[in-house]
């Protein structure tokens, strides 16, 4: 069985986040959200993968993941020149997939299971595909399926009056079949090519369509609460590891997670989960709170953060009193001034001062 990664589209939602890159390789407790799916496919024995890049910043992904050979695995990119929609993506895999089964993940989705299970019962099956499903509180956002008689029965793409709540996450299980159906859609008001049709057409013909609950975690992390929601969960899933210097007088509660060459310098208080990354300075009595991600080469001096991601080579210096916020790779932000409770949502290269 081949896998498949979307990892394109324009990424609105996050600007200005996405201005210098795709939106699937901002981190997620310090790594790509896509590579969340990389190693999930990588763990069920699927290590032939295409990626369907396309956009800004798209050669980025493969200065990233390269040709596999770091993951275990094989990789293969696939142009799209257009964001046309999940269909028209899956469509320009056909040469990829040669025949053979495969498996969709949109890159910007996030679960915290296996698929293996997954991946054997559909490999056994002579079900045209398989879907996970999972309940959510807006299905108005998705594509919904109805179910019954523990049978798909209609499968709709974001619909304003939503029969049930079981959305069809990011992970598809598919035959080559799927390119002949692919062929018969027509573009949605969006001028794209719904993933949704082309399921609801194998409804239509009858064709067996099995499925699976995700009663556990899985986000689609299309917003910034998205991503800093998915950041929380996963830290708390993270196993404990302290490879950095820890001086005297540092309090420490909670699971954390402190790379290579980070010094953690008296007076700071570290409040988990958190994960700091290789060759950072924490000191200045900055206080770091629970569910918060620092990246690699950051410097972080006199500052009260929570809730946050803050990404690579990051300077932030001063009483300021940061949460729920997302600051991109290079940024830089001091204050001199007395303490106050800030929120951002930076971009790449961003300097503040206050």
């Amino acid at each position: 069985m081949k896998g498949i990664i979307l990892h394109g589209g324009h990424g609105t939602r996050l600007r200005p986040l996405t201005h210098t890159g795709p939106k699937q390789l901002l981190p997620i407790a310090n790594k790509p959200m896509s590579q969340y799916c990389v190693e999930t496919l990588v763990n069920a024995g699927i290590i032939d993968i295409a990626f369907i890049i396309g956009g800004i910043g798209s050669d980025k992904v493969k200065d990233h993941y390269g040709n596999g050979e770091e993951f275990g695995a094989k990789f293969t990119y696939i142009k799209q020149d257009s964001p046309k929609g999940i269909a028209h993506a899956i469509s320009l895999c056909e040469d990829f997939v040669n025949d053979e089964k495969f498996v969709v993940f949109l890159g910007d989705n996030i679960i915290q299971r296996k698929i293996n299970e997954y991946v054997l019962d559909f490999k056994k099956s002579n079900a045209s595909a398989s879907l996970l499903l999972c309940e959510v509180d807006n299905p108005s956002q998705f594509g919904i399926a109805e179910i019954e008689n523990n049978k798909i029965i209609k499968i709709t793409e974001k619909p304003k009056n939503p029969s049930t709540n079981l959305a069809v996450t990011g992970i598809y299980f598919l035959t080559p079949y799927i390119f002949e159906v692919i062929e018969k859609l027509k573009p949605s008001w969006r001028d794209e090519l719904e993933i949704a049709d082309a399921l609801q057409i194998l409804v239509e013909e009858e064709k067996e369509i099995i499925y699976g609950m995700i009663t556990d975690f899985w986000k689609d992390t299309g917003t910034p609460n998205d991503i800093i929601e998915a950041n929380k969960i996963i830290l708390e899933n993270m196993p404990e590891s302290f490879q950095g210097i820890k001086e005297e007088n540092v309090i420490i509660k909670g699971k954390i997670i402190v790379g290579k060459g980070t010094t953690i310098k008296n007076g700071v208080k570290i409040l988990g989960p958190t994960i700091i990354g290789k060759n950072c300075i924490i000191e200045g009595n900055t206080t770091i709170g629970g569910n918060t991600s620092i990246g690699g080469n950051s410097h972080l001096d006199g500052c009260n953060i929570s809730d946050s991601i803050i990404m690579s080579n990051c300077t932030i210096k001063g009483k300021l009193n940061i949460q729920n916020s997302i600051i991109a790779s290079n940024s830089k932000i001091t204050k001199e001034e007395n303490e106050n409770l800030k929120k951002f949502l930076l971009g790449e290269g961003t300097q503040i001062s206050l």
